[in-house]
């Protein structure tokens, strides 16, 4: 297990020889991350670093449990000296703190209304050299099993000739996950899965690399969960457990209509004008 020290706090090769001088604020970023799992003494069990290249570009496509599961999964690819660009929803980019801190690392926004944009720049980035980190169920899974997965990663990598980098992220929900109240909790161990390359093969369609990725997916979840150093501290504590293993949370069917529902309500919704849109209702009428 690693836990992060104040040595690695201030290691100045932590980026290797000769970091790009345009990552100053990611690279900001990630000591100020450092720093926080050091008060909080995070214990990582990160393993599969080895699996992302040192150069050229490649897709980190991770399952999803919990709120801060980008930023354990960038441990993944620092000791490869690599930083990676996740793709997030624009709302992130909008917020006048975060939204900052977002542009400045060169992340990129998905807009789902125009999702276009958003995959161009993923592929242009992939051609350039970069890492792309991609959470392809979309959102948190409250099941902690892994979702049916969105096809843009495999149309990614199928486009650019990038390889995918299946991951698993466990651990993270017992500190902030969806329906949950955040618990800054101390001591909580999170493990790391990389798993081997997946190169989409000649001509293979995007719906044949995704089942593939999938399938890794769910064997390198597998794997973090039935390894996770961990327990349960009782029968209550058992719901960051997902079902099949004797937890509590709900089966995948179970989160799926849960999920089913909350999209209905939220396109069910409809947004009252504002007093100037309504004043330009009036006008137009007359």
């Amino acid at each position: 297990m690693y836990t992060a020290s104040w040595r690695d706090v201030v290691r100045r090769n932590l980026y290797g020889p000769q970091p790009p001088r345009r990552d100053r604020p990611y690279r900001f970023i990630i000591r100020l991350a450092l720093i926080v799992f050091r008060l909080f003494r995070f214990r990582f069990d990160v393993r599969g670093s080895e699996h992302v290249p040192t150069t050229g570009g490649a897709i980190i496509c991770s399952n999803h449990v919990s709120f801060f599961d980008f930023t354990f999964l960038g441990l993944g690819a620092l000791p490869q000296h690599r930083l990676v660009r996740f793709m997030a929803k624009a709302a992130v980019f909008d917020n006048w703190f975060a939204g900052r801190f977002m542009r400045a690392m060169q992340h990129i926004p998905v807009d789902r209304r125009a999702g276009a944009a958003a995959f161009e720049a993923a592929v242009r980035s992939l051609k350039d050299g970069e890492v792309i980190g991609v959470f392809p169920e979309a959102t948190i899974s409250t099941s902690f099993t892994v979702k049916d997965l969105k096809a843009g990663a495999a149309r990614m990598a199928a486009q650019s000739g990038a390889p995918i980098i299946p991951a698993a992220v466990w651990g993270g929900h017992r500190v902030a996950t969806k329906g949950h109240k955040v618990d800054l909790r101390r001591n909580v161990a999170v493990t790391v899965i990389l798993g081997e390359p997946i190169v989409a093969g000649p001509g293979e369609k995007a719906q044949s690399l995704l089942r593939r990725t999938k399938a890794a997916m769910e064997t390198l979840l597998d794997e973090a969960q039935r390894t996770y150093p961990d327990q349960p501290a009782g029968p209550d504590d058992r719901w960051w457990l997902p079902a099949h293993l004797g937890g509590t949370a709900p089966t995948p069917e179970a989160a799926a209509a849960d999920d089913a529902v909350r999209a209905s309500g939220k396109a069910a919704k409809v947004r009252k004008p504002t007093p100037l849109a309504r004043l330009k209702g009036l006008v137009s009428r007359r």
